[in-house]
């Protein structure tokens, strides 16, 4: 079977869906394509399934550090519980997605999509044909490249499981490990984070970072440094982790590996070569800057698979318009990206937005630091959460904020009204000048500066 469409989309997330209705409702016969259950990463394996666990977890930490401070009770989290709390997020998901698109008019087939040509893709038996396609695929966990790789699970996988192991090994030291580590201590589970680097979120303030360790301790986590993982093996007492770290080899047991050793653009699939789409050194797509594939232009990609900005779903958001701009009006978007903000979901979770410390060094000559461990501040005392502090990086001539950096309750809201600032150049007298709502972790915004 043959079928023609103005636009067809790989992938059902964020991006593809933003781009898919937006073209439509441009008029454009549309079609989108997932072998998976509709509905992107963010929705359904990612993001907010994620935080919906973070929440499980932070209650238990909440009541455990007011224990003696007017709270009482051993609260702990029913695993099984909160995964079928977490699946009234995710169920719905791909019923509703696909309901959106029959209803919008989009057309939406089930299989894995494979380029036979320039314009062509075949699912199945079917080849579709288009006057223009859009990759936004999403992303998938990059090949370990040790033996025994197959034995680790998911972030995904995990966020399924009926019962949770009670030794948990995290192979990385990024958002994924940082955060599916806590929920898992937090959740009864015995800890141990493997990070090759010699610390974890190294997209984060190494100061601000050194504070949130203290976190990780309090809650039983053993994080291991400089830790190169050799292998997973399979025994009668469940899995181990071989790993060597500054000359010493160790073996680690556990009941489930975890790998979160970071994700890659899912193209593999899609046999690019049969369309001339060229990729890097790394396999990553080679665009121009309206997010079109620089050696076929029937083709653009959003989100993961653009890897323009920073993997995150206002990102994914953001290309979307960007594409479907470009799909409507021809490239008149260019994609360029400021003053984001991105939030490890750590409890207390750390933000960051702007410039880090190194870079504000080299473009400005006359920086200043506020770096402040500000753990007898109201925010912190009030939910006796030791580690909270700041960093924000100044510069003197003009009074602008280059970078802000953050960790500790309520870093994840605080740091949007930085990311605002920044991108609209306001001076640290304008921010001060301010109201904020009293007392919240905002109002300490006037303190920070």
């Amino acid at each position: 079977m043959n079928k023609r469409y103005d636009l067809v989309v790989v992938g059902s997330g964020a991006a593809a869906s933003g781009v898919a209705s937006r073209v439509r409702q441009g008029g454009r016969s549309v079609a989108v394509v997932d072998f998976r259950p509709f509905g992107g990463t963010c929705a359904l394996r990612g993001c907010d399934p994620k935080k919906v666990l973070v929440s499980g977890a932070e209650a238990v930490r909440s009541a455990r550090r007011l224990a003696d401070r007017g709270v009482r009770g051993e609260p702990s989290v029913d695993w099984s519980d909160l995964i079928s709390f977490k699946r009234t997020f995710t169920d719905p998901v791909p019923g509703q997605r696909a309901r959106q698109y029959r209803e919008a008019g989009i057309d939406a087939f089930q299989g894995v999509a494979r380029f036979r040509g320039p314009s062509e893709l075949a699912v199945g038996d079917t080849r579709l044909e288009a006057g223009n396609i859009v990759l936004a695929t999403g992303a998938e966990p990059v090949p370990l490249g040790i033996a025994g790789e197959e034995y680790a699970t998911t972030s995904e996988e995990f966020m399924a499981l009926e019962s949770l192991p009670g030794r948990v090994v995290f192979i990385g030291g990024g958002y994924i490990a940082a955060e599916f580590s806590n929920i898992a201590a937090l959740s009864g589970a015995r800890v141990t984070v493997l990070q090759r680097g010699e610390r974890m979120l190294t997209g984060f303030d190494t100061d601000l970072v050194g504070w949130l360790m203290e976190a990780f301790r309090a809650m039983g986590i053993t994080v291991a440094t400089g830790a190169r993982v050799e292998a997973i093996e399979r025994g009668e007492q469940g899995l181990a982790v071989r790993y060597s770290s500054r000359g010493v080899s160790t073996a680690l047991e556990a009941d489930l590996v975890v790998h979160a050793a970071g994700r890659r653009p899912a193209l593999q699939s899609l046999e690019l070569e049969a369309a001339g789409i060229a990729v890097d050194e790394h396999g990553r797509l080679r665009l121009n800057d309206w997010l079109q594939s620089v050696s076929n232009p029937v083709v653009y990609a959003a989100g993961d698979s653009a890897q323009r900005g920073p993997p995150l779903t206002p990102v994914a958001g953001r290309d979307a318009e960007i594409v479907a701009a470009n799909l409507l009006s021809g490239n008149t978007r260019i994609a360029r990206y400021h003053a984001v903000p991105t939030v490890a979901f750590t409890i207390p979770p750390i933000a960051a937005v702007g410039l880090d410390e190194q870079a504000a060094r080299k473009v400005c000559a006359r920086l200043q630091v506020r770096c402040v461990r500000a753990s007898g501040w109201y925010t912190a005392r009030r939910l006796a959460e030791p580690v909270y502090g700041f960093k924000v990086l100044i510069d003197e001539s003009d009074r602008h904020i280059l970078g802000a950096h953050l960790v500790g309750p309520a870093a994840e809201d605080t740091i949007n009204l930085f990311a605002l600032a920044i991108r609209e150049n306001l001076t640290t007298d304008a921010l001060r000048e301010a109201l904020f709502a009293y007392p919240t972790a905002a109002s300490d915004i006037g303190h920070m500066l």
